[in-house]
């Protein structure tokens, strides 16, 4: 198994004038630990799970472009891209770009967007629930129209395209690697099965449920269910002197068992390097063996 790190939380103790040295430390430090990943959200506005909206949130295309100039092997990706952000074809060109400034190590993390009050906040489009899901699927299939030959025009529902055009094509082909998160099983999961090449969930009891439901998406459109990366979603946090490392490992390793492949988290306090070599020492090389 592998883990990733995700960085969903920007006020840190040294303040905004220093979250450009600040974010380089931590990313370093998450390469050379051996993380596999590394991923921010796509918000404008703080969470609340988290904190507050007021509390500090970057933009996450450009802060990948800034990591991926700091970084040199783990892979980047916003989890997930609201897909009403930004129109398909430009977002397409933006994960190019990063794939190819990244020397091949971007993702489409990409999903339907739901956090009504930041997109009403900062006049960002918010259609129904229903319209969401439909420019998803269509966004999906410019992007991958964009990474290929194809230059003809798209005609949909919502999004009209009268050239495909996307020049540099971008360096992983056929193309850098989808993950649609959500765990819905009518529409999210059918998506997956049909576009993705990662799926993100939650380690729930509905866990192995929403994988079954993957699985007979996939066996209803022909795709081989193994070819698809199956990622949970959880905290990481080592404990200050790593007194939760062993309910950790506990956890992925019954992951494991069900299929999972990638862990991706949180891990509090991360600023101070310290829960990451934590992590880097007791915990990543446990897991490389499930």
């Amino acid at each position: 198994m592998k883990l990733g790190l995700h960085i969903a939380d920007f006020t840190w103790p040294n303040g905004p004038q220093s979250l450009a040295q600040d974010l380089t430390r931590v990313a370093v430090a998450a390469e050379d630990a051996g993380f596999a990943r590394l991923s921010v959200m796509d918000h404008v506005w703080q969470i609340g799970v988290i904190g507050p909206p007021e509390h500090e949130m970057l933009e996450a295309y450009t802060t990948l472009g800034y990591l991926a100039a700091r970084t040199s092997r783990i892979e980047l990706v916003s989890w997930v891209t609201a897909v009403v952000y930004r129109e398909p074809g430009l977002l397409a060109k933006i994960v190019t770009t990063l794939d190819l400034l990244s020397e091949g190590r971007a993702w489409l993390g990409i999903g339907a967007a739901w956090n009504e009050q930041e997109a009403r906040g900062l006049g960002l489009p918010f259609p129904p629930t229903a319209e969401r899901f439909e420019r998803l699927e269509e966004a999906l299939q410019i992007c991958l129209q964009m990474w290929s030959d194809d230059e003809s025009p798209y005609a949909g529902k919502h999004y009209t395209l009268e050239r495909t055009l996307n020049s540099p094509q971008s360096l992983t082909r056929p193309h850098p690697p989808i993950l649609i998160g959500g765990g819905g099983e009518k529409k999210t999961l059918r998506l997956v099965a049909k576009y993705a090449q990662a799926c993100n969930l939650f380690p729930s009891p509905e866990l192995e449920h929403k994988l079954d439901v993957l699985r007979g998406h996939c066996e209803e459109i022909g795709r081989d269910y193994d070819d698809i990366e199956k990622t949970v979603m959880l905290p990481l946090d080592p404990g200050r002197d790593g007194e939760n490392i062993d309910r950790i490992l506990e956890q992925l390793r019954s992951l494991a068992g069900l299929g999972v492949t990638h862990a991706h988290g949180m891990i509090p306090g991360v600023a101070s390097i310290t829960p990451l070599e934590l992590m880097a020492e007791r915990v990543i090389p446990v897991a490389a063996q499930f």
